[in-house]
């Protein structure tokens, strides 16, 4: 609870005595390119097999004759919006940004950085966390509808080169019984990931203490409480929003 109090806090810092405007558009678009452009190569890589692998166990499960074919596609469709796409993304997204950042603000930390802007009369959980927290709630969405259209479209290169599913029916059954809702429920859960892995990890470096080691440790802290938050949002937004899906 008083790690949980803190965390609060500390988020309630990032609204107070901010900076002129135009700074956080110099620095969230900083920002954006270091968490969004350069996260997208791991991204794709990781959607691609995600989605090649999704069709091929689909197809080698589902052979009952009175299954049509499409359904391996309606399948890999819906588990790669509601579920692959925006939780896996996040948990590599942390890996990557996460500890990022608590690397970066754990070294401000340690090399007295961030006392000699508060010295200034600079708010440095507003200046430096905030513009991160932004980038990374408007850069992650982007991410998971990047990692979406290439899971699906992987899919559909596997249902060619491997012939589990003809071209076709991969197609067809990505149409069939589509819920818009599906779209704007993987968006909100990327929203909420976005916020908490950029949140926690700015939170696990800005309170670091100690030397280069402890650096290190609040990186992996960083990673680990994200991945944990990133799984328990990803219970309770299905818990919450998943009956919307057959309202």
């Amino acid at each position: 609870m008083k790690s949980l109090g803190k965390f609060i806090i500390f988020i309630g810092q990032l609204f107070v005595r901010r900076e002129a405007f135009a700074t956080y558009v110099t620095r969230v678009v900083d920002e954006s390119i270091k968490v969004g452009f350069n996260s997208v190569f791991i991204v794709a890589i990781v959607s691609a097999f995600i989605g090649a692998v999704t069709t091929v166990q689909t197809a080698y499960n589902l052979v009952s004759p009175l299954i049509p074919d499409s359904t391996i596609a309606w399948v890999v469709r819906d588990m790669t919006l509601l579920e692959l796409a925006p939780t896996i993304t996040a948990i590599v997204y942390a890996g990557k940004v996460g500890s990022n950042i608590a690397g970066e603000l754990g070294t401000m930390r340690i090399t007295e950085q961030i006392d000699a802007l508060e010295v200034m009369g600079i708010n440095a959980t507003s200046y430096l966390v905030f513009p991160k927290i932004l980038a990374s709630v408007l850069m992650f969405p982007i991410l998971v509808i990047l990692s979406a259209f290439i899971s699906i479209y992987s899919g559909y290169l596997t249902s060619l080169s491997t012939g589990v599913i003809s071209g076709t029916d991969y197609l067809i059954g990505i149409q069939i019984e589509f819920i818009p809702f599906t779209v704007v429920f993987a968006m909100i859960k990327a929203v909420v990931y976005g916020f908490l892995v950029a949140a926690i990890s700015a939170y696990q470096g800005f309170f670091t203490r100690g030397g280069a080691l402890e650096v290190g440790q609040s990186s992996t802290s960083a990673v680990t409480n994200s991945c944990i938050a990133v799984l328990a949002a990803d219970f309770l937004l299905a818990y919450l929003l998943a009956p919307l899906l057959t309202a």
